[in-house]
């Protein structure tokens, strides 16, 4: 707490004695604010150069400089700023699936594209190397395939780039829950012509936790990248994404049981009955290590005025070792069988990973044409992916006791006392230890894919959108549990089209699109004889309207729209079973997710800026099992949001460089159980503000926060709760090279 003390003192009284000879005028910095504020045009939405009020795609993007000034060192915590997102699940740091848990228009997302190619980040993915993060929304595979989108939308972070002068920052942050960071950013030109640049971004934390201060948790994050330029034509860039954790998980509480065995449907209730919102119920060396590394290589060659190719590698490769806790809700009686057992309190178990890895290598070759055909304007991108992934996960779970929620001391569940457990079973004998307490998946699949996307413009201010997709997935088997998965081939079409009309040139649009996505999800138990059936692409379709603005000189962005998306083909179980147990299903499964989005992002006057959105999403099976026909998903989050975020800088006199912000995020009950079976259980609405202030000097930046700053008690969850961090306050001091 002392170094924050010292940075808000920093801050009181800088502008005092700082003055600093700035030749920037107030013009220039008004540009600045509106660059960092108003959304950018995207050259990833579509894999070619479009402004966003001549885009049919819907997306966010949230500008880095938008970051500094919240002092968020962190991507999951960006997307606070995102219209209709709301974080579900922390990450796990497993391989493969370990990354933030997101929610887009009622269906989970991940954050798992980088420069519009696979790259996923299975930790806490720090944001030091990110320019900006964009958010794509609906259904996208057919410019980003099936692999890594889902049915909500795509996650895509653009990162920084060389550039060709000298440019540095150190900084220095501390804040609550023992919370210490250092981070540097230095760019320069490597050779005299400046054809050869480099920038190096690095960043080193160690927190604790609102629930356990003394964690100690690590975050390391290197990652260096460098630009060639041999030609005006011809550009080389390469980029390493090198992350490492040793972190303990967020505490999840799963629900096994009905509400009504509970005594209560929400989380407000289970905290009067004595649930501990402070506690991990758990002890020490409980940590997962993690490892992502990943690379990126690019080749841009400019052809002629009319023709740009692109030629793209990723390699993305995740690793974990460590313990997970898992926590369940639940009657003494759960365990002990006992109806008179009946005082409410937790089961504690994990789920492990054991030298888990899981890899990605693309490659990915676009041509972009620019060109008229009489005085009509094409832009095209057309191009080809190859995709391998293996997967190699290996899962060691264990129940471990039950408590109640009084208790005085939980820590004997801890790293050596879960060791041990894992080791009795191992070494009992007659007991099957693979068969009850582990779970492999492993597998390989290669995807090929082809696409080719059109923007027509017949008249002045009309865009037409045509593009498809054919991706063909080849799976060569592997294992789930202790079962083999056979191999299988499949492939599938996915279209896209859309329409733009600029009412008002450049300044009011109206659009529609419809998108598409698709999964394959394999064989499936065809009838009570066990025989097995591929299952055809389970299918996603999105129609979407609205309009964009993009008013007063740029001032003024916004974009409003209603979408309406129908997921079918989805395996359904029909309630019957195969002799050995096994569900039978078949693929008459459905729902629908239909919402309304309002984004707005706004300097209205000199030094004032302000992002806002609300959304509503509306998500029902329409076709599904009787148990939850008709309901919400329990995956589909809080059915409305809003965000805001409304902030002031000084731009000229005695303070200038001061600047202010005040933001929020809404969310109303979540549904995380919804059945018949099963009951209802709420995560409760919640809002939660934060505050930040900063003084932005020529050779220094001093910069506080406050998140949380009403202590709101509130909850996050994938069928799970998990309580949020309470107040906390951070401070830091960059200096600029």
């Amino acid at each position: 707490m002392k170094n924050v003390l010292i940075c808000a003192s920093l801050l009181g009284s800088a502008f005092i004695f700082a003055q600093q000879k700035d030749s920037t005028n107030i013009k220039n910095i008004d540009e600045v604010i509106i660059n960092t504020y108003i959304k950018k045009d995207s050259d990833y939405s579509n894999k070619m150069s479009l402004k966003a009020i001549e885009d049919p795609q819907v997306y966010s993007s949230i500008d880095k400089g938008v970051l500094d000034n919240q002092l968020l060192f962190n991507v999951d915590d960006a997307f606070r700023n995102v219209p209709g997102a709301q974080k579900m699940w922390s990450a796990t740091n497993r391989a493969g699936d370990g990354g933030i848990f997101l929610n887009l228009r009622g269906f989970v997302a991940a954050n798992s594209m980088r420069n519009g190619l696979v790259a996923p980040i299975t930790t806490s993915m720090d944001a030091i190397n990110v320019e900006r993060v964009e958010v794509l929304k609906g259904p996208s595979a057919t410019l980003f395939g099936s692999n890594a989108t889902s049915y909500g939308g795509v996650v895509n972070r653009v990162t920084k780039k060389p550039f060709e002068t000298f440019a540095g920052a150190v900084s220095l942050a501390g804040g609550s829950y023992n919370y210490y960071r250092v981070q540097t950013d230095v760019n320069t030109p490597l050779t005299k012509d400046k054809k050869l640049l480099f920038r190096l971004n690095t960043a080193y934390t160690n927190q604790g936790t609102f629930q356990r201060t003394d964690a100690k948790n690590s975050f390391y994050a290197f990652t260096p990248s460098i630009t060639y330029r041999p030609t005006e034509n011809l550009e080389i860039n390469a980029e390493l994404e090198m992350y490492e954790t040793d972190a303990y998980p967020e505490t999840a509480f799963f629900f096994y049981l009905p509400s009504s065995e509970l005594g209560a449907d929400n989380m407000d209730q289970l905290e009067k009955f004595g649930y501990d919102y402070k506690q991990t119920y758990s002890g020490k060396d409980l940590k997962t290590t993690a490892r992502a590394r990943n690379f990126f290589g690019q080749v841009n060659y400019k052809i002629n005025e009319h023709i740009k190719s692109s030629t793209n590698v990723s390699t993305a490769y995740s690793y974990s070792d460590g313990f997970n806790p898992y926590f369940y809700f639940a009657p003494q009686y759960a365990v002990t069988q006992n109806p008179a057992d009946t005082e409410l309190g937790i089961v504690r178990a994990d789920q492990s990973t054991k030298d888990s890895k899981k890899t990605y290598f693309q490659v990915q070759q676009n041509f972009n044409f620019d060109f008229n055909i009489g005085s009509m304007r094409n832009r095209t991108v057309a191009g080809f992916d190859y995709m391998k992934v293996k997967d190699n996960q290996n899962f060691l779970f264990t129940n471990f006791d039950w408590v109640p929620f009084k208790g005085t001391d939980y820590t004997n569940m801890n790293g050596q006392s879960l060791a041990a457990t894992y080791s009795y079973y191992q070494n009992l004998p007659g007991y099957d230890f693979d068969a009850n307490n582990t779970y492999i998946s492993s597998g390989s699949d290669d995807i090929y894919s082809g696409y080719i996307s059109n923007v027509f413009t017949p008249i002045s201010g009309l865009n037409i959108l045509a593009g498809l997709r054919y991706e063909s997935r080849n799976f060569g088997g592997g294992k789930r549990g202790t079962e083999s998965a056979n191999t299988f081939s499949q492939s599938a079409w996915s279209p896209k089209l859309g329409i733009v009309y600029q009412v008002i040139p450049e300044k009011v649009s109206v659009f529609g699109n419809y998108q598409n996505a698709f999964n394959s999800n394999g064989y499936y138990t065809a009838d009570v004889a066990g025989n097995i059936k591929l299952s055809d692409p389970e299918r996603a379709n999105q129609f979407e309207g609205g309009f964009k603005t993009n008013i007063l000189n740029g001032r003024i962005s916004s974009t409003v729209s209603y979408y309406n998306i129908k997921v079918k083909n989805t395996l359904l179980n029909t309630g019957n079973l195969t002799d050995t147990g096994q569900a039978v299903q078949n693929q008459a499964g459905s729902l629908t997710s239909q919402g309304v989005e309002l984004e707005v992002n706004a300097y209205l006057v000199k030094g004032f800026s302000l992002i806002a959105g609300v959304s509503y999403n509306d998500m029902e099976y329409t076709e599904a099992a009787s148990d939850v026909i008709g309901r919400r998903p329990s995956t589909a989050s809080s059915p409305w949001l809003v965000n805001f975020n409304a902030s002031y800088q000084f731009l000229d006199g005695k303070l200038k460089g001061l600047g202010f912000g005040v933001g929020g995020n809404y969310a109303s009950d979540n549904k995380i159980v919804n059945s018949v079976s099963m009951g209802t259980f709420i995560l409760p609405k919640y809002f939660v503000l934060n505050a930040n202030a900063f003084y932005d000097a020529k050779k220094f930046r001093i910069g506080v926060k406050v998140d949380n700053f009403t202590n709101e008690h509130y909850w996050n969850g994938y069928t799970t709760a998990n309580a949020q961090p309470l107040a906390n306050v951070m401070g830091s001091f960059t200096y600029k090279l």
